[in-house]
């Protein structure tokens, strides 16, 4: 297994056969003819007819064209590690396998006029060169033919309902390309039977051997022969490593490769039936590690399993226990890493258990989560057929399920989240966690606790207006394993506030109005219940005043007719979806209304008259300042006390004959502005 490496790059192709190539010119060498199909190939490379040497291994290191198929078992090596060279493969078009060969950015098409299917292997720097090749392309009749993206095994993909290798302690065996359907049932009929499971190469830009045999029917044909499969991605590399294809020594962007390696690993394995709560593991083969090497590494496995996890699947890694299993233990309890659920480890002592010496730490993978590779590339024999292989012993159990309908309901600063839980046969416990934003908690012991426990519900208080919160789920068994994860979001959402006017009378209006809108997106939330409320100036306690349905574009609006000085705010109570939020506090400024009377608007010269009137909503014992317009401004003359009906009376007796202008002031208080009555005016004779 160790040099189960390969390189590919990403691309697909369109083009006509015998169109000259893009760039560069049409390689010069010898003409190959398949099933009415031709094309030039470079001189140097070997051409290999499967139908008279049915045994040969179609493998990517080597420049070479395969022609044909075989049902043979090939004679493939189990660690022959190379990067990878350029060559074709050309098949039938109508081959069990048409969709199987080409993963991970080979270039595939198909030429139905000829019918067959066209396989271009290649390394990065050599995809130019195999495009070329392609160009030169002809049927056999010198016409030109079109040909077209190949489909792929994803579009026949059986239901990914198959979880593997569930709970096995046993002998496991690993070959460079998946055996036969004769090797594989000659083998499981050997008495005594040699292995429960077989470890298959489904994923990754480096795998050294061409998968022909590796489909769904075949998956489902030796799984209902009672085969179990530990499957295997052979992508990129440790930085520190002497392979073409490595990861970055940034770790950001190696997080960010671990977790693309994790997409392709689970389509893959999704395309052959294998199903969630399985276990897929990275091949990352031996390297010579430094600091910076191993934060690499670490990183990349960080995002692999984060990424199968959030796609229900458990993460392992293969690796040498010397080099990156070091590594692993190393950084097994590092916060900032996140550890693979199981590990496959090279040890080649001998010895068929999943001791690993002092090479790990105690406690590091011992719950039933290791796999031991004790013996590599040898070739055994049993019912008749030789395969080459490494030798594994294997000790794991099936993890629990998941939590089903695992459901957030947002309210304001809180949530109700709902699931079912297992049977509890076997149950330990569930645990929830959450993180703000959309990045669920990596492992149960990150995050913010939600809840642990046997119950089916929880109820989550103290959130953050305008915040999102992604909460994730796990099931502990009895035994202390924990299942994969479930996950469900609450989208933060932001509300706006204006208000027209900001001041008035009493007995006045003003329009709040109201925006809500999702922080994901900044879409408007059209049609959903949106909250007004109020509280008066000097108090605490919020009041709902009214709900609105918002409009398509997320708005709401109100009149009100306010007694006091105000703060008013909108916000939706939250959802299946959203979370709750509240707008800033707005006020509006409420004047109380004065009223000013007088008894005489004309008089002699030493006599008095009354100023009265009120102060409307009443407040009685507050002061009343009474005012008189002199010089061009307003003066103050006296003080007086409303009255318990918070009514007011002032006397006024002139002593010079003239015309008199006065009104009265109520200063502000905390539930109101101040404000002045009308302005009264007499004259004096």
């Amino acid at each position: 297994m160790r040099s189960i490496l390969t390189a590919l790059t990403v691309a697909g192709l369109t083009l006509t056969v015998g169109t000259s190539p893009a760039t560069g010119a049409t390689p010069a060498g010898k003409l190959v003819s398949y099933s009415g199909y031709q094309v030039t190939v470079p001189a140097a490379w070997p051409v290999i007819d499967l139908a008279k040497d049915p045994t040969a291994c179609v493998r990517f290191d080597r420049p070479a064209v395969y022609l044909g198929r075989s049902t043979a078992q090939p004679n493939c090596p189990a660690d022959a590690a190379a990067d990878r060279a350029a060559g074709l493969v050309i098949a039938p078009l109508d081959s069990p396998a048409a969709g199987s060969i080409a993963k991970d950015g080979d270039i595939q098409v198909e030429v139905k006029e000829a019918g067959v299917l066209v396989t271009a292997f290649h390394s990065p720097a050599l995809e130019q060169t195999v495009r070329n090749v392609l160009a030169t392309g002809t049927l056999a009749s010198g016409r030109k033919a079109t040909t077209t993206t190949a489909r792929t095994a994803s579009s026949t993909a059986a239901a990914a309902s198959l979880v593997t290798p569930g709970t096995l302690k046993g002998q496991a065996f690993d070959a460079c390309t998946a055996p036969s359907q004769a090797t594989m049932d000659a083998w499981r009929s050997a008495a005594p039977r040699p292995f429960e499971a077989v470890g298959i190469y489904i994923s990754g830009a480096r795998r050294l051997c061409a998968q022909p045999n590796l489909t769904p029917s075949w998956v489902q044909a030796n799984a209902a022969n009672g085969w179990k499969f530990l499957p295997l991605d052979v992508g990129k590399q440790a930085p520190c490593s002497n392979y073409s294809s490595r990861m970055s020594y940034d770790p950001a962007t190696a997080r960010a490769e671990g977790r693309a390696a994790a997409v392709g690993a689970a389509q893959a394995a999704g395309a052959l039936g294998i199903g969630p709560r399985s276990t897929i593991y990275s091949d990352i083969e031996s390297y010579t590690t430094t600091i910076a090497c191993r934060a690499a590494v670490l990183s990349y496995v960080s995002g692999w399993t984060n990424e199968l996890n959030t796609r229900g699947y458990l993460a392992g890694v293969y690796t040498s226990i010397g080099t990156g299993g070091a590594d692993l233990k190393w950084g097994y309890n590092d916060a900032r890493y996140t550890r693979p659920d199981s590990l496959w480890f090279a040890w080649y002592n001998g010895k068929a258990d999943v001791e690993a010496g002092t090479w790990l730490d105690p406690g590091q993978w011992v719950n039933h989560e290791r796999v031991h590779q004790y013996r590599d590339s040898h070739d055994e024999t049993h019912g008749g057929a030789t395969v080459n292989i490494d030798s594994n012993f294997v000790d794991l159990t099936v993890p629990p399920a998941a939590v089903r309908g695992f459901d957030a309901t947002g309210g304001y600063t809180q949530a109700t989240l709902r699931w079912t839980a297992p049977p509890a046969g076997d149950l330990g416990q569930v645990i929830v966690r959450r993180n703000t934003g959309t990045t669920p908690p990596a492992t149960p012991a990150n995050g913010t606790a939600v809840y642990a426990g046997t119950g089916t519900s929880a109820t989550v208080t103290g959130l953050s207006s305008g915040t999102t919160y992604t909460f994730r789920s796990w099931v502990k068994d009895k035994s202390g394993k924990v299942g994969p994860p479930a996950d469900t979001r609450l989208v933060g959402t932001r509300t706006t506030i204006a208000i027209s006017p900001a001041s008035l009378t009493m007995g006045g209006a003003t329009t709040i109005t109201g925006r809500a809108t999702r922080i994901d997106t900044g879409a408007a939330l059209a049609g959903v219940p949106l909250n007004l409320y109020r509280r008066q100036k000097g108090t605490t306690a919020w009041q709902l005043i009214k709900t609105t349905t918002t409009n398509a574009s997320g708005v709401a609006s109100y009149v009100h007719k306010p007694v006091w000085s105000q703060d008013y705010q909108w916000g939706p109570n939250g959802s299946a979806d959203t979370l709750g939020s509240r707008s800033a506090s707005i006020a509006v400024g409420v004047r109380p209304v004065v009223t000013a009377s007088v008894t005489k608007t004309t008089m002699p010269l030493g006599s008095a008259l009354l100023l009265y009137g009120s102060v409307s909503p009443a407040h009685p014992g507050q002061a009343v300042y009474l005012q008189r317009w002199v010089g061009g401004k307003w003066n103050h003359v006296t003080v007086g006390k409303l009255t318990t009906k918070s009514t007011y009376m002032f006397t006024i007796k002139p002593t010079v004959r003239g015309t008199y202008a006065y009104r009265v002031a109520k200063p502000g208080d905390v539930d109101h502005l101040t404000t002045t009555s009308p302005m009264r005016t007499f004259k004096v004779t």
